[in-house]
């Protein structure tokens, strides 16, 4: 437990600002900026298991989408406002109760209308998920 805070989160993390009633109830959203991108990570919980005991497919798939549309967002000044057109997600290990996951994310192609992404979730050395997604940039 060395590497844990207080509050059982890796140190480095910290908690995100985004936020609305879903993300609240999906979270809560932990960041840390790498030199190479925005690690997302959160520590299951109680309300996200399922009948089998282990997360929701459906926890692991919002992460992945928070992760690389943040990377997005955060990929210029001004902060690109994005919307999701596709996120294709393959399933290969389950979170169980009290692990830390981590999403990282890349952005393959961003374009002024489109960004393309990347990444893979992670519980220590396993990969979860491994995921890719289309983002609109919504730009004014």
């Amino acid at each position: 437990m060395d590497s844990l805070s207080a509050d059982n989160i890796p140190a480095g993390f910290e908690r995100a600002k985004f936020s609305s009633p879903f993300l609240d109830m999906a979270g809560p959203y932990y960041v840390r900026s790498d030199e190479d991108c925005i690690v997302v990570g959160t520590r299951i919980h109680k309300g996200q298991i399922n009948h089998i005991n282990v997360a929701h497919g459906g926890i692991l798939g919002t992460l992945a989408d928070v992760a690389l549309s943040l990377q997005v967002h955060e990929a210029e000044r001004p902060r690109l406002p994005v919307a999701t057109m596709n996120l294709n997600t393959n399933f290969l290990a389950a979170a169980k109760l009290d692990d830390w996951v981590e999403a990282y994310t890349n952005i393959d192609r961003i374009s002024k209308r489109t960004a393309y992404c990347s990444g893979q979730i992670v519980c220590g050395d396993a990969v979860l998920m491994t995921m890719t997604a289309v983002f609109a940039i919504l730009r004014k």
